[in-house]
């Protein structure tokens, strides 16, 4: 899951980006408003929104509404020192998702974040399951016809995309931003050697290649 976070304190940034790693998450970090709204119009994909309310250049709630101006309908949780119920209200008003007081446990912050995607992708429930696979992303599991497979956490990243959208094909370049943040060196087959990884534990036959196109799961 890739994440962007609007964060003006670098202790807490700085301390949220590991924390948020070690879990599984790819995390992108700017530090002011105008940086979050360049950020969000870059092409690139996010899974959700982290949204510091008290950003320089350009406040959270000046960021948040421009967003849902747009129509746009990424998750956003804000992260603030405001826990004034009136701020909460504010917030969720103007079309945040959650909200975390600092400061927060960076377990349940990835709890929340997971909670949020799965929602927005229309589930309910916490694992995702498609035919013989049943996927747990809050406990980095994958079973297979009941029998636990390890998984590298990219390899766990790239199948996590592909079972989200059963029957979608996803090109190198969704795969890769969904693997990698800013600051991260990308090797040129490195999506190639994790698929290559997945289909030996997995079975050849479980993820297609669209020739051209990207890789996909039979619906």
């Amino acid at each position: 899951m890739r994440l962007l976070l609007a964060e003006d304190d670098p202790d807490i940034g700085a301390a949220a980006v590991r924390g948020l790693a070690q879990r599984g998450f790819a995390v992108d970090w700017v530090k002011d408003g105008p940086s979050a709204l360049t950020a969000l119009a870059s092409g690139e994909h996010f899974d959700a929104l982290l949204l510091d309310l008290g950003l320089p250049g350009l406040d959270g709630h000046d960021v948040l509404r421009r967003l849902r101006a747009e129509g746009r309908e990424l998750p956003v949780l804000v992260l603030t020192a405001r826990d004034a119920v009136s701020d909460k209200v504010r917030g969720l008003d103007e079309g945040a998702d959650d909200y975390l007081v600092k400061p927060f446990d960076l377990d349940e912050l990835a709890a929340r974040l997971r909670a949020l995607v799965r929602r927005r992708g229309g589930r309910a429930g916490p694992r995702i399951v498609h035919r013989e696979l049943e996927l747990d992303p809050a406990q980095h599991r994958l079973t297979q016809a009941g029998v636990e497979v390890p998984l590298s956490p990219r390899e766990f990243a790239i199948l996590h995309a592909l079972m989200e959208r059963p029957g979608q094909v996803l090109s190198r370049q969704q795969l890769e931003e969904r693997l990698y943040s800013w600051d991260s060196s990308i090797e040129s087959n490195a999506v190639d050697v994790h698929l290559h990884a997945l289909r030996r534990k997995l079975g050849s036959g479980l993820i297609l290649n669209v020739r051209g196109v990207g890789w996909r799961l039979p619906p």
